[in-house]
């Protein structure tokens, strides 16, 4: 029964998430921190390896020395507005590589379909002599 619940719910994250796999980890993830049957669905299989993993842990002394060692302190960057156009596009850039759903060079919808260009002849006359001479190497039977 379990293993059908999480596979339910990841089927309801992926519809949420419009089939992007990313945002549906997200979102199973965020579901599981408040449901513990979903956490349970999803790690019972894995329970054991993860428990194996701690006890050694504790046991081999790693713990404790991970527990002397003073964890880096994250970095909070000020929120705040952009004053110049520099600043304002270097926030724009950020968030647009940031975001999962961003636009890949290239791929751009532009809402007009994409036709294909005109081949100068010099590069079609490049090509043929780069084929012409390059030699295949023979089939072994």
């Amino acid at each position: 029964m379990s293993l059908k619940y999480a596979e339910e719910k990841i089927e309801e994250a992926l519809k949420l998430a419009k089939g992007n796999p990313m945002r549906a980890r997200q979102q199973v993830m965020s579901w599981a921190f408040g449901d513990p049957k979903l956490l349970y669905a999803l790690t019972k299989n894995h329970l054991t390896g993860i428990v194996a993993y701690h006890v050694d842990r504790v046991a081999s002394g790693r713990a404790a020395k991970q527990a002397e060692t003073p964890q880096p302190k994250k970095a909070v960057a000020p929120a705040h507005k952009a004053t110049s156009k520099e600043e304002e596009f270097g926030l724009q850039l950020l968030k647009a590589v940031a975001n999962s759903s961003a636009e890949v060079f290239g791929l751009e919808d532009t809402g007009k379909p994409r036709t294909k260009g005109q081949v100068s002849q010099s590069h079609v006359d490049a090509l043929k002599a780069l084929a012409s001479k390059s030699t295949l190497p023979k089939k072994r039977d």
